[in-house]
């Protein structure tokens, strides 16, 4: 289906918002890949709240001018998925991973974060950082480590104090 002009501007200011407010890009090769298993990929990319795209590659580097993710334009040849991560920037990492291996058609090309591309050899470093929950439940538990340490310490301070006394009197018992 043939796009007039205004169907892709609004294609690339469409795409364009998206890239703005997005944590991270991934871009696969989905050819091949059947319709029931590209159903599946979008119902969990909705629950994880990624944005699935299939957009013309030319419609695509020009949605990207100005964004942190100009620089995959050299990397967009062929068919292209791309996974806008909102909220977690390793959600579209896992979810294409995971994806990838039950279905050997699906390939990562590359992923952007921060203005950086990265190789899609590097896909398991951005799949391996912590989602938000995970991450604030590492800093509470380095926060709260130190406190709990203390109040230990504080504890141990009677107990020791009892036991010494009660040596001291099994002592004079002994003794007596």
């Amino acid at each position: 289906m043939a796009l007039n002009l205004e169907d892709k501007k609004a294609i690339v200011a469409e795409v364009n918002e998206t890239a703005g407010n997005a944590l991270s890009l991934v871009i696969a090769d989905a050819r091949g890949v059947n319709v029931t298993d590209m159903t599946e990929l979008r119902a969990k990319a909705r629950e994880q709240k990624i944005d699935l795209r299939v957009v013309r590659n030319t419609l695509a580097k020009r949605a990207f001018e100005g964004t942190d993710f100009e620089c995959v334009s050299d990397v967009l040849t062929g068919p292209s998925l791309f996974g806008f991560s909102m909220e977690d920037p390793g959600a579209a990492a896992r979810l294409f991973k995971e994806f990838a291996k039950t279905n050997d058609k699906f390939e990562i090309k590359a992923l952007s974060v921060s203005g950086q591309l990265l190789d899609k050899a590097q896909v398991d470093v951005l799949a391996n950082l912590p989602t938000l929950e995970q991450a604030l439940g590492q800093l509470v538990s380095v926060m709260i480590a130190p406190v709990s340490k203390l109040v230990r310490t504080l504890n141990d301070v009677p107990s020791k104090v009892t036991r010494v006394v009660a040596a001291v009197r099994d002592q004079k018992q002994e003794a007596a």
